[in-house]
């Protein structure tokens, strides 16, 4: 069961909302970006990865917007990817200023790998490792491996014919994924996310106000961001000064583990693949014993 507690802080003018584990004395920290954008998810951490607040200071921010940090966008605001960016930023800093440490140990989830691989490029100096989940490399392609993939799940030619959609648009990208749900190419065996909705209806650190606003919170997150989210391509980003882990599951074609295979392959700098054959886009949550087990031994070092 997870001791963590609900903590917020001023960062760049907005209150920031977090879980943190209670015990907080010499252990390495964890900060955790949730995927998205707006998808904030303190209620499934603290249901499949408390055991990783025994060795680690995990921490879950709740982005700019998004959960437990809603609030309703200003068209005057302007905000951007880099927004969030110097969110993280500061709130690091905060982190370790607040904690003694030097360093913390990034882990990111979809979105939340995009925002993770920006972030070990532009501030390295304050990663001691970075942690993909779901790793995000290049969304054009990713979008016709999606296709690919539900070729093959196709039943018809009708089926086929209503996947040729226009790969530019936000709506398009989102039929398709939702067609690779509704396949189970992002809960592996589920054709909905009902195992991932539960855990917040049944949340103590969410009331219904709190289940209203994470709604709202993606949608004006996925309205504002995804335009920056669709460009995405680290193809040519092969050497970084934080060593790697990506985090796959065999069977994701919400965002391919195929094409994170292929880019992990050209990464110059030190990088390794834990593989989950039993998980396709979440294997944090689909796969959380063998996922807290493997994250405890690949992070050994910084325990001892």
């Amino acid at each position: 069961m997870s001791t963590s507690i609900i903590e917020s802080v001023e960062i760049n003018n907005t209150k920031l909302f977090f879980s943190i584990s209670k015990n907080q004395e010499n252990k390495p920290i964890i900060l955790y970006l949730h995927g998205g954008p707006g998808d904030s998810c303190i209620p499934l951490t603290k249901k499949f990865n408390s055991p990783l607040e025994k060795s680690f200071v995990f921490v879950n921010l709740e982005q700019r917007g998004s959960g437990l940090s809603y609030y309703k966008f200003s068209k005057n605001e302007k905000l951007t990817t880099l927004s969030i960016l110097e969110d993280i930023h500061q709130f690091v800093i905060y982190l370790l200023n607040r904690l003694k440490q030097d360093k913390l140990i990034l882990m990111g989830h979809s979105w939340g790998t995009f925002l993770g691989l920006l972030f070990i490029q532009i501030y390295p100096e304050l990663i001691s490792q970075y942690i993909g989940i779901g790793q995000v490399v290049n969304m054009s392609k990713n979008i016709k491996y999606q296709k690919a993939f539900l070729n093959q799940q196709a039943k018809s030619a009708t089926d086929i014919k209503n996947l040729e959609t226009d790969e530019n648009t936000m709506n398009a990208c989102l039929f398709l994924t939702k067609q690779v749900v509704a396949n189970g190419g992002s809960l592996y065996r589920s054709k909905n996310y009902k195992k991932l909705i539960i855990p917040f209806i049944f949340s103590k650190d969410y009331s219904l106000k709190d289940l209203v606003h994470r709604l709202q919170g993606s949608k004006q997150s996925f309205n504002l961001f995804w335009n920056e989210l669709s460009e995405v391509n680290f193809e040519k980003d092969l050497d970084f000064k934080v060593p790697i882990i990506f985090c796959e599951g065999r069977h994701d074609h919400h965002v391919s583990s195929e094409l994170v295979a292929k880019y992990a392959m050209n990464i110059k700098s030190p990088n390794k693949i834990i593989w989950f054959e039993q998980s396709a886009h979440f294997p944090q949550w689909e796969e959380p014993n063998k996922f807290n087990k493997e994250i405890k031994s690949a992070l050994k070092h910084h325990v001892d």
